[in-house]
């Protein structure tokens, strides 16, 4: 007969609280990673990678600053380009990885620097820690011998301490009256002031950018501009910036000087300017390239200059357009070699035909085999080559073309034909075959200026300021802390004081901690010394007669 073993029966299952749950796992990950992000490392890091990251913006043309510099980065590198703006690298301020490590950083800096702030305000509220039990243990220990009783010992240290800007606390544990002391809470104090004006820092850079905005326009000596976007030759403005909040501001540019030193660099830049509300009288002011007009937060800059050559065209019927002129940009620095272009789309009644001049203005110019140059920035002997071009300008066709050149796409199309050429000093003339006369009547200087409007900038200055402020209370103050045990010393009734010292900071604590128990053995044996008698005459030195 075979029996069989009875079923065993089924485990039980495990209770609910054994079993973690996703949600308290998913919990764990993120409180992990919290952590990560906000420790000290992890900003420092970002710090490095922000710092890493704009390296690029300085290197390379951005569209925000020059959106002809980029233009011509195209050009010259055509294979190149195209690459570096799927990465953002022409507009990196505004690129989605920059910001993803500005905010990161941003994000890691509060969450580091908020909690460690509320711990050091209890802590700045909490008495001193109680003395070790051997004191001997601390990086700095010594033993003093005193005949005082142990209440009178402690007063002293406590009196020497207090001098020297300590807290104090008396405290007795199991029979042993015993003494702490700290000073230095300004190092942490310096530590989290760093860290959180850098925190304000990057709060008003980033307001800065939001609402604040910068244009950049060409003005010719006798011209004016307002404050508009519509005026601007580049411009960009902060994603909150609306065009009614622009300040209200005129600017005109009355005479403009350049100096140079005696290799032709130049040296300064002066601008003679009015400025004002638009419909009111002009206020009068000189400024330079390191000296800006400052009008409530807003900032115009001279950044560079040039010339606009000055033409008179004269139609056969006697009509006449003068002293008409346009900016010719710069090509080469050093001899202030200019190209430009001035067009005439009107050249009133009786013609369709618009009048265009595409020239190279010489501010010290000398023509070799028919080719004009200039040797000098100066304008000691100012010539034009221009090429005189009628027909068709296509200001109309609704698409933007460059006020500094000619459209090549007329010229192409035939559109545009070039009619005559020529070289002219101050005061001559070029025929055109329909009877018009083109006459070089001289030229005028421009500044190329440029309006910023920053509204963070003064909280910048006071962040970098208080950020420096905390570096130094960092590096220079030391955190300290004292600690004295008294004890009764068997048989005469005097005290050993046990003392000890802790030091967190640079530098080496042995000569503060041995000068400090040099000035306690200095008032313990003062006070220990007997005293006179109260109202008796101090003794006189002397020698007797």
């Amino acid at each position: 007969m075979t029996t069989t073993a009875p079923p065993r029966p089924a485990a039980a299952p495990p209770p609910p609280s054994a079993r973690p749950s996703a949600l308290r796992r998913t919990g764990g990950f993120l409180l992990r990673q919290w952590r990560r992000l906000t420790a000290m490392r992890t900003a420092i890091i970002l710090l490095f990678l922000l710092a890493l990251a704009a390296i690029p913006g300085s290197l390379l043309p951005q569209r925000s600053l020059s959106q002809s510099n980029v233009s011509r980065y195209f050009a010259d590198h055509p294979t190149l380009a195209p690459l570096l703006d799927r990465l953002y690298l022409f507009d990196v301020f505004s690129s989605p990885w920059f910001a993803a490590v500005y905010l990161l950083l941003f994000v890691s800096l509060i969450g580091c620097v908020l909690p460690r702030a509320l711990e050091h305000a209890r802590a700045l509220r909490t008495a001193p820690p109680p003395a070790p039990r051997r004191l001997t243990r601390l990086p700095d220990s010594a033993a003093l011998a005193t005949p005082l009783p142990s209440a009178d010992a402690l007063d002293t240290v406590e009196e020497e301490l207090r001098v020297r800007r300590y807290r104090v606390v008396r405290r007795e544990r199991n029979g042993t009256a015993e003494l702490s002391a700290e000073k230095g809470a300004l190092k942490e104090t310096g530590n989290l002031v760093f860290h959180l004006a850098l925190v304000g820092l990057l709060l008003a850079l980033a307001g800065g950018k939001l609402w604040g905005y910068e244009g950049s326009i060409l003005v010719t000596e006798g011209q004016r501009f307002c404050n508009s976007f519509q005026q601007y030759d580049t411009y960009s403005s902060g994603a909150l910036v609306e065009g009614s909040d622009l300040t209200p501001i005129c600017v005109g540019l009355d005479d403009f000087r350049a100096e140079y030193e005696e290799d032709l660099t130049a040296s300064s830049f002066t601008a003679d300017i009015t400025y004002g509300a638009p419909g009111a009288e002009g206020r009068p002011t000189t400024i330079g390239v390191n000296d800006p007009l400052r009008v409530d937060g807003d900032r115009v800059y001279v950044t560079g200059h040039g010339f606009s050559p000055t033409f008179t065209v004269t139609r056969p019927d006697g009509t006449s357009f003068d002293d008409v002129s346009a900016p010719f940009l710069p090509t080469d620095q050093g001899t202030m070699a200019s190209e430009g272009a001035l067009k005439l789309p009107d050249l009133g009644a009786g013609t369709d035909d618009q009048l265009a001049l595409q020239g190279f203005f010489a501010p010290t110019g000398l023509t070799q085999a028919g080719i004009l140059t200039s040797i000098d920035p100066r304008p000691l002997a100012p010539q034009v080559a221009i090429v005189a071009y009628e027909g068709y300008l296509g200001l109309d066709s609704g698409l933007p073309q460059s006020v500094y050149s000619l459209d090549a796409s007329q010229i192409e199309r035939g559109r545009l034909s070039e009619v005559a050429r020529g070289n002219l000093s101050v005061g001559e003339s070029l025929a055109l075959p329909d009877g018009t006369t083109v006459t070089f009547t001289g030229y005028k200087e421009f500044a190329a200026l440029q309006f910023s409007h920053d509204p963070g900038q003064v909280w910048v200055l006071a962040a970098a300021i208080a950020v420096l402020a905390g570096l130094l209370g960092m590096l220079l103050l030391r955190r300290e802390r004292v600690f004295a045990r008294a004890a009764g010393r068997p048989g005469d009734g005097g005290t050993v004081l046990e003392v000890g010292a802790l030091t967190r900071g640079s530098g080496d604590s042995g000569p503060r901690f041995t000068a400090l128990t040099d000035d306690l053995r200095t008032a313990l044996a003062a006070r220990a010394a007997p005293r006179a008698p109260s109202g008796a005459a101090p003794p006189t030195g002397g020698t007797p007669e």
